[in-house]
């Protein structure tokens, strides 16, 4: 996993009145639990936008009056109007520790059915898995390149050897859509075949009819 850090301090009041100042400060309230003691802290709203604002999974390094933690983001809450980050819950893991977390996927190749005409579709971005937290890996890599049209790569072509895969094995990944002229094309071409079809049927009983 790639790695960010966040400065934080120790709550010494806590309660609801204490959490509103904070946020009016600038301020997230946080708890750190998963290890030998939970630990109440606060750290500044704007180091949480590398952590918040993307679809990487991240190891924080927490770092709390001087003394680090490893962790991973467990839950967060949002302000209902302003949508300002109000709380956030981190689990302290440590290399063997099996956790629970969504890995990135990254398609790689150039789909065939892109050359056909087709669109791709990115259908799942973020992987569920389980496992010890040293093996989770930055990125899943899904080759798209045999992807004709309307054809699609599931999640079950995926192997990460010592991870579990959490997500329905049937669930897509990425789809190659055959685009809507295409599809009004066949529609067309199916169309004119019956009418052939309709006209070679008229013609035959104009003749049994002679």
């Amino acid at each position: 996993m790639k790695k960010t850090e966040i400065v934080g301090y120790k709550r010494a009041n806590l309660g609801r009145s204490a959490s509103n100042q904070l946020r009016a400060e600038g301020q997230v309230p946080c708890v750190l639990y998963g290890g030998k003691e939970q630990v109440s802290f606060y750290a500044p709203a704007y180091l949480f936008r590398p952590l918040i604002y993307t679809p990487d999974a991240l190891e924080v390094i927490l770092n709390i009056e001087g003394k680090t933690y490893s962790a991973i983001l467990q839950d967060k809450q949002f302000h209902p109007v302003n949508d300002t980050l109000i709380h956030a819950d981190f689990l302290e893991i440590t290399p063997d520790k099996v956790i629970s977390i969504k890995v990135p996927i990254r398609l790689t190749g150039t789909a065939i059915g892109l050359l056909q005409g087709g669109k791709l579709q990115f259908k799942l971005r973020r992987l569920a898995v389980k496992g010890p937290a040293s093996q989770i890996p930055e990125y899943v890599d899904v080759d798209v390149t045999n992807l004709k049209l309307g054809m699609s790569v599931k999640v079950e072509v995926i192997d990460l050897p010592g991870l579990e895969i959490l997500d329905p094995a049937s669930n897509p990944i990425a789809s190659v859509n055959i685009p809507r002229s295409a599809r009004m094309a066949d529609q067309l071409d199916a169309g004119d075949d019956d009418e052939d079809e309709d006209e070679g049927g008229e013609a035959e009983a104009t003749e049994a009819a002679e």
